[in-house]
């Protein structure tokens, strides 16, 4: 009777443990879903509309609280312009004085009426080089189509022209005027009504419909991100010490910083 109370209690904990395992995050950006940010990208006929589509709780795009006050954080748009290539930064304040950009979408024009374009998570939230790109395939043969051997079909990425997209049609219209959000932090627009930020496991189950028509990408397609964004990239103190185990609580205005230590999951890279 002991044995079998002993090895219920050994289940017991291994199962305790592997969901504890299951609902931990290894990228602080695992709460943000950069598919369903190009999705709501693709979907939005301006910037003003994306930023709207981005903070609405049905579209399961957002599930970030960086500043730990149980609300999800608001998510900023702005757009870096470069003559024809653009740089859409995707950011969210955490504080008064506290801004830190979670993602950027690159896009390039390669043609008379042709564009493409990557979404690239920022460092600080997600493993080096996270990028995300439009998805679609193309069969192919491999091997010979001759002799008794059956070839092989394979699929292969195709880059996607996204000129056609109405948000893309919308920054190379004529009469396009540079977006910057107008909200920062304590002034949000009126219709916004943050919520508490699901557990890991059920955002993951309600974002992952945005992942059939995005895929990781390993080639970077578009350069105009590290050309005119990196020297105005946005990273906060706060996250950064997130991800070493410390949350700054103050801050004077000397810019003495009065912090304590809280358990935080390493960053980890995408296997």
């Amino acid at each position: 009777m002991k044995f079998k109370f002993s090895a219920l209690l050994v289940v017991l904990g291994m199962t305790l443990s592997f969901g504890q395992e299951e609902n931990e995050v290894q990228n602080l950006g695992d709460n943000f879903s950069l598919e369903g940010a190009l999705a709501m990208f693709k979907k939005a006929n301006s910037l003003e509309e994306f930023e709207k589509l981005l903070n609405e709780e049905n579209n399961n795009v957002n599930n970030l609280d960086l500043n730990n006050d149980n609300d999800i954080d608001y998510i900023t748009v702005e757009d870096i312009k470069d003559g024809d290539n653009h740089v859409i930064v995707l950011s969210t304040f955490i504080a008064d004085k506290e801004k830190q950009d979670i993602a950027t979408i690159g896009i390039e024009k390669t043609g008379n009426e042709s564009a493409v374009l990557q979404i690239e998570g920022d460092n600080d939230l997600y493993a080096e080089n996270t990028l995300i790109e439009p998805a679609d395939e193309k069969e192919a043969l491999s091997g010979s189509t001759k002799g008794p051997n059956i070839p092989e079909i394979i699929s292969k990425p195709m880059i996607i022209n996204v000129w056609f997209w109405p948000s893309v049609r919308f920054l190379y219209a004529p009469n396009y005027v540079v977006w910057v959000s107008p909200y920062h932090w304590g002034f949000y627009p009126r219709w916004w009504k943050p919520w508490r930020p699901f557990r890991h496991t059920v955002f993951v189950s309600k974002c992952v419909v945005h992942k059939t028509y995005f895929r990781p990408a390993t080639t970077r397609r578009v350069t105009v991100v590290k050309k005119v964004y990196t020297p105005r990239r946005h990273s906060s103190t706060l996250v950064v010490h997130n991800r070493r185990g410390t949350t700054i609580v103050h801050k004077n205005r000397r810019g003495n910083v009065k912090a304590v230590k809280v358990k935080r999951t390493p960053v980890r890279a995408r296997r």
